[in-house]
């Protein structure tokens, strides 16, 4: 058995037991692992670390259903905008954009300041229990979950990394948060994996993941992403709040280190990440 499968395994376990938490999968900060440890080779890393994606959220997703807290208005106005957006998303960068890295470093803009206030600074935790949100309200949060998904497609930049700290910032209690993020980041990765492969059929140029190593990496991630979510309901508010912030500023980081490098030619099997 060849080293990198048992390694990968523990790290998307680990992995996914401090993320899942906060609600986000953390593809984006296994992509590096990838690369770096694992020796994954470029251009199979990225649908390598959808399958991851899709493979191990799930495991979060059962135990957050267990306790009865994964279908609510916060997870459908979610999906509502993501998942229609990364369909559009991937058929803007396959038809219309070349590779660019920008938004990469906009995303950093965001993550950072917003990853700094959860980290050091905000203490204010949401009114216990939280009213429901006014229409104007959910169609901004419908609207910038169109937004984050459209982006998602198009530079495969996570959808939870991004949405998780905003909503957080907006009021909403990170037990509500980490449900409905992770839901919307699984549906979504489904949604981008079947555009790209529609788009590959027209288009050409599809890339295969590594199969064994994403299936260790899934069942490593799945148990982690399973007892991340039991973890979950021990934590207190504010422990939660400041573990988002430092996982944003690192995806912060993540995205400062992509965009500064220099751009890679456009390839149709980028999709979302989270």
């Amino acid at each position: 058995m060849p080293w990198q499968w048992p390694v990968g395994a523990l790290c998307a376990f680990l992995l996914t037991l401090v993320t899942t938490p906060a609600g986000v999968s953390g593809a984006v900060l296994l992509l590096p692992i990838q690369l770096s440890i694992l020796h994954v080779p470029s251009p199979a890393v990225t649908p390598t670390n959808l399958t991851f994606n899709v493979a191990s959220i799930p495991g979060g997703l059962v135990r957050f259903r267990h306790e009865r807290r994964l279908f609510n208005e916060l997870t459908w106005l979610l999906v509502a905008g993501t998942l229609p957006g990364v369909v559009a998303g991937a058929v803007i960068r396959v038809e219309l954009l070349s590779s660019s890295t920008a938004i990469t470093l906009i995303a950093a803009g965001v993550l950072l300041p917003l990853g700094l206030w959860l980290a050091l600074g905000s203490q204010r935790l949401p009114p216990t229990p939280r009213a429901a949100p006014s229409r104007r309200a959910r169609r901004w949060i419908w609207a910038l979950s169109l937004l984050v998904g459209t982006v998602g497609g198009i530079y495969g930049i996570g959808g939870g990394s991004l949405l998780a700290p905003v909503l957080l910032a907006l009021g909403y209690s990170a037990y509500e948060v980490a449900p409905a993020t992770l839901a919307a980041t699984f549906l979504t990765s489904i949604g981008g994996i079947a555009t790209y492969q529609i788009l590959q059929a027209t288009h050409g140029g599809a890339i295969a993941p590594d199969w064994v190593l994403a299936a260790f990496l899934g069942a490593g991630g799945f148990l982690g992403s399973y007892l991340g979510a039991r973890l979950q309901r021990h934590l207190p508010e504010h422990s939660l709040r400041r573990l988002l912030g430092l996982i944003a500023c690192l995806v912060a980081a993540r995205y400062i280190q992509t965009g500064v490098q220099q751009p890679q030619p456009a390839r149709p099997a980028h999709a979302t990440t989270r």
